[in-house]
């Protein structure tokens, strides 16, 4: 691990990408195994909150009659295919995620680029494409932090949290992705990630590791 890819965990934001209702399981937007990781996710979002570290949860929304949609999915969506609809049940964040009460979107402050408050420093934040930082605020609101690492997990791998990874890799930010908190990892993404300074591990040697940092005593994984 070189001293520049090394995660400063006093110094890190958890990243949430596109786990909403629609994409569980049974969902019209399913990813396979989306579900699955809701555990691993709530468990580092409580930490992140225990510890008053900032969490950024970033949201695909469509509108009704497509106009933002994907180019290779506005077809479906124009076709009266509900998929993350503005205002729709299926839209919202996976409740396991947020605080409670959890807040529901507000779609047309998100839509027009502005970021939604969801806690005590937690906020929401809607990219129009698979990239986080494409046209959005998420660098700026990061650097304000004066953030320097970035937690990733999130749905579907190949897509979204791939993007906004390497995306993230480009403006220097030191990256964790956790393997069991994103669904559709596969070994050869996961090297891939390695090869780019990504430090790849699981939710339970992450927060081991938090706790090492946190108390000296703590044996690390």
């Amino acid at each position: 691990m070189s001293g520049y890819t090394e995660p400063e965990y006093h110094r890190s934001a958890l990243i949430t990408i596109d786990v909403q209702c629609d994409t569980l399981d049974g969902g019209p937007f399913e990813i396979v195994g989306t579900s699955a990781i809701l555990p691993p996710i709530g468990r580092l979002a409580a930490t992140f909150r225990s510890r008053g570290a900032p969490i950024v949860h970033i949201v695909r929304i469509y509108r009704p009659d497509g106009s933002n949609v994907d180019l290779c999915r506005r077809d479906r969506v124009q076709g009266g295919a509900s998929l993350v609809i503005a205002g729709s049940s299926g839209s919202q964040i996976a409740p396991p995620l947020l605080p409670s009460p959890p807040p529901q979107l507000d779609s047309e402050l998100l839509l027009r680029g502005g970021i939604q408050e969801a806690g005590s420093r937690e906020w929401i934040i809607y990219k129009p494409r698979w990239g986080a930082f494409f046209k959005t605020p998420l660098e700026s609101h990061l650097r304000g932090l004066g953030v320097s690492t970035l937690v990733f997990t999130g749905c579907n791998f190949p897509n979204c949290p791939r993007t906004s990874i390497y995306e993230a890799s480009e403006r220097d930010f030191r990256i964790v992705a956790v393997s069991d908190a994103i669904s559709g990892l596969y070994d050869r993404g996961r090297a891939e990630l390695e090869n780019i300074g990504v430090i790849v591990v699981d939710t339970e040697s992450y927060l081991r590791e938090v706790a090492a940092q946190q108390d000296p005593g703590v044996d690390r994984p």
